[in-house]
C-alpha cells in the first residue's frame, strides 16, 4: 500500500509487496535489486583495488598523499548519498535516482582512463553514487509485507548478492589494470556499471512503484504517523549508531588501503616459483566470505528467532565490531614476528585473518544497513538510508587520517592502533544495546 508523504500510517499499512511471484524463495525485486548492485560494487571494489597503486605507481604519488586522497574519495561517495536521498525523496524518486546516478558512474570510470582526468573522474563518481547509493536498498523494505519473516533477513541476502561483485572485481580489473595497464582496469569497471544499469531498466517490472512526492509536512505533521518528539528519539538514536560506526569504519577501511599497501610489500605472495598472488587479489577473498558465510548466520539467527533468543541488531553489531577488532590484533601479532624474524609475512597467515575479519564484518554492517532500513519512517526511506552511508563519510575520513601514520609507525604498531579503535566502536554500541532492541522491538 502506497502513501504519500506526509500521510499517517501505522506499520501494518507499510507498503505491500510488489507481487507474490518469487525466485529462490525471495520476491523477484530482490533479485533485480542485488543483481544491479552487484555490478555496481564489480565497479567501485575493481576500480578501488588499484586505485592507490595507480596513484603511487602511475601518477607517482607519495604514499601519504594517496592515503589521503584514497580516504577523502571514499568518504566522498558515502557523504554525497546525504544530498542525494533528499533529492530522491523530494523531487526525483528512487527508480530516476538510480538510473541517472548509475548513468554518471559509469561515466566516471571511463574517465578514470585518462590521467589528466584523474581528480574530475572521482569527482563524477561520488556525484553519481549520490543518487544511486541510498535509493537502490531503500526499495528492499517494500518488497515485503509488514509481517513477511522473511523481512528481517532480505538485507543479509542481499549483502550476499552484491559481494559477488566484489569478488569478482579484484581478479577482473584488478588484474587487467597490474598485468595490462590501468586504464584497462579503469574500463572494466565502466562496463560493469553499465550492464548494472541495464538490469535494473530492464527488471523494472518486479519494483516497487515511487511513493507520491511532494512539499513536506506542515505544523505538527511528522512522516510515517510519528510524533515530532517520536521522530526526533528515533532519528537521534539512529545518529548515535552511526557516530558508533564512524569510529568502527576508521579501523575497518584499512582493508582497501593501508592492509592493501601491506599484502604488496609486507607479505610473501610467492606460489611456485617466481610467481606471486597479485596483491589485489587478496581483497577477493572478503567478498567471498561474505556469501559462503550469511548462509551460516542467516540460518543461525532463524532457529534463535524460532525459540525467542535471536540477539537484537545492535547486540549482533557490538560483537561483530569485536571480532574484526581481534582480526586486527592478530595481524599486528603476525606482523611483530615477521619483522622480528626478518621475514615477510605468509600469504596464508592474511588469508586467515581476512577470513576471521569478514566473520565480524557481517554481523555488523549488512545488519546495520537492515536496521535502518526498518527504522525508516515512512516518506524518509532514501534520507533515512543515507544516515547510515553518512556514517561511512566520517570513517573514511578518519581511516584516511590514520592511514597517514602507516609510514611513520611499525606495522605492529599501526594494526594494533586500528584494533584499538574498533575494540572502542564496540564498546559504545554496547551502550545504545539496550535502547536500541526496545526501539527495534516496536518497529
Amino acid at each position: 500500500m502506497s502513501v504519500a508523504e506526509g500521510e499517517a500510517a501505522p506499520p501494518h499499512e507499510r507498503e505491500r509487496p510488489l507481487s507474490p511471484a518469487q525466485w529462490f524463495g525471495q520476491p523477484r525485486g530482490l533479485s533485480i535489486l542485488f543483481l544491479t548492485d552487484m555490478w555496481e560494487q564489480f565497479s567501485f571494489y575493481g576500480m578501488r583495488a588499484i586505485l592507490v597503486f595507480y596513484m603511487t605507481k602511475r601518477l607517482g604519488l607519495a604514499q601519504q598523499n594517496a592515503s589521503m586522497i584514497y580516504g577523502l574519495y571514499a568518504a566522498s561517495v558515502y557523504f554525497t548519498p546525504i544530498l542525494g536521498g533528499v533529492i530522491s525523496d523530494r523531487w526525483l524518486g528512487r527508480r530516476a535516482s538510480v538510473a541517472i546516478g548509475g548513468g554518471i558512474m559509469a561515466a566516471g570510470h571511463f574517465m578514470m582512463a585518462f590521467p589528466p582526468l584523474f581528480y574530475p573522474a572521482l569527482a563524477t563518481i561520488a556525484v553519481g553514487n549520490g543518487l544511486f547509493l541510498p535509493s537502490l536498498p531503500s526499495q528492499i523494505d517494500s518488497l515485503y509485507a509488514h509481517d513477511d519473516p522473511r523481512r528481517r533477513s532480505a538485507y543479509n541476502v542481499f549483502y550476499v548478492g552484491i559481494n559477488i561483485g566484489a569478488f569478482l572485481a579484484p581478479l577482473v580489473a584488478g588484474t587487467l589494470g597490474e598485468t595490462l595497464g590501468f586504464h584497462w582496469g579503469f574500463g572494466a569497471a565502466g562496463i560493469g556499471m553499465l550492464i548494472g544499469l541495464c538490469i535494473y531498466l530492464a527488471g523494472g517490472k518486479y519494483l516497487p512503484a515511487d511513493r507520491p512526492r511532494g512539499p513536506a509536512p506542515r505544523g505538527g505533521e511528522a512522516p510515517g504517523g510519528f510524533s515530532r518528539r517520536q521522530l526526533i528519539a528515533r532519528f537521534g538514536l539512529l545518529a548515535a549508531i552511526a557516530g558508533c560506526v564512524v569510529v568502527f569504519r576508521g579501523g575497518y577501511e584499512q582493508i582497501g588501503n593501508t592492509v592493501a599497501l601491506w599484502s604488496d610489500s609486507g607479505v610473501d605472495r610467492t606460489i611456485v616459483g617466481q610467481w606471486a598472488i597479485p596483491a589485489s587479489w587478496f581483497q577477493s577473498l572478503n567478498p567471498l566470505m561474505v556469501f559462503v558465510l550469511t548462509p551460516f548466520y542467516v540460518s543461525r539467527w532463524n532457529r534463535q528467532a524460532a525459540v525467542g533468543r535471536e540477539p537484537s541488531s545492535v547486540v549482533k553489531m557490538c560483537q561483530g565490531a569485536a571480532v574484526v577488532g581481534l582480526s586486527f590484533l592478530l595481524m599486528a601479532a603476525a606482523a611483530a614476528w615477521a619483522q622480528a624474524h626478518g621475514q615477510r609475512t605468509s600469504g596464508l597467515w592474511l588469508a586467515a585473518l581476512l577470513v576471521l575479519l569478514t566473520a565480524g564484518e557481517l554481523l555488523i554492517l549488512p545488519v546495520g544497513l537492515g536496521l535502518f532500513g526498518r527504522l525508516a519512517p515512512q516518506g524518509l526511506s532514501a534520507t533515512t538510508i543515507a544516515l547510515w552511508f553518512l556514517a561511512g563519510f566520517f570513517g573514511n575520513l578518519l581511516a584516511g587520517w590514520l592511514a597517514g601514520y602507516w609510514s611513520a609507525m611499525s606495522h605492529a604498531g599501526f594494526f594494533t592502533l586500528a584494533a584499538g579503535v574498533i575494540f572502542l566502536a564496540a564498546g559504545l554500541l554496547w551502550l545504545l544495546a539496550g535502547r536500541a532492541r526496545r526501539m527495534e522491538a516496536s518497529a
